[in-house]
């Protein structure tokens, strides 16, 4: 029962005792409206009684994450306190029968109370952390590597007939290129023995 929040010197607590618990403090005592919804939210409490009115207007207004369950109990009159021979005191209660009957009284309580101003569904955040950021990343490294592997699979036989051309046109520039040399030194050799013959004749 302790999990049963109640503010401390109210018509709740009174109600509370006198028809629920036998006379027996057996619940959270709050000191304060704005310590009951903070244990609520906290967690201190999982629930609370309070004035139907306040309840419905900080639940639809303030609070969006509370909300009021079942249907009220234990219903009270309310009354405006005023100086004694007030001199407008006639004035005031004219008014206020004027309103109930004319319907205005509901629309106000309407208006200011059961009106939910709070969104349904509270919004999702849109921040990106840096995991994700860092998981988009890799998740791109992966598929960038998987594609890059099945175009070279596909294209593993165009592959392998350039890579065979450009050795064999490596092969044939290397041939080339020692016939050239091999040329030059048998040109080199001629060259020699017809300068020897050359002296040889000219010794003559």
């Amino acid at each position: 029962m302790n999990r049963i929040g109640i503010r401390v010197g109210t018509a709740s607590e009174d109600y509370f005792k006198t028809e629920i618990s036998q006379g027996n403090q057996n619940y959270y005592p709050l000191r304060s409206r704005q310590q009951l919804y903070d244990s609520l939210l906290a967690g201190i409490i999982d629930v609370a009684l309070s004035d139907t009115g306040a309840a419905e207007y900080a639940v639809n207004n303030i609070y969006c994450n509370l909300t009021i369950v079942g249907e009220s109990f234990a219903t009270s009159d309310f009354a405006i306190v005023t100086p004694k021979r007030w001199i407008y005191a006639q004035d005031l209660d004219v008014g206020i029968l004027s309103i109930r009957e004319s319907g205005q009284l509901d629309e106000l309580r309407q208006k200011w109370f059961l009106t939910k101003n709070c969104p349904d569904d509270p919004p999702e955040s849109t921040a990106i952390t840096v995991e994700a950021v860092g998981g988009l990343f890799a998740t791109f490294v992966v598929i960038t590597f998987i594609t890059v592997l099945l175009y070279l699979w596909t294209k593993r036989r165009n592959i392998k007939n350039y890579l065979s051309k450009f050795i064999h046109k490596k092969e044939s520039l290397t041939n080339a290129k020692y016939s050239t040399k091999r040329n030059s030194n048998e040109n080199s050799e001629h060259v020699q023995n017809d300068q020897v013959v050359l002296r040889d004749i000219s010794s003559f």
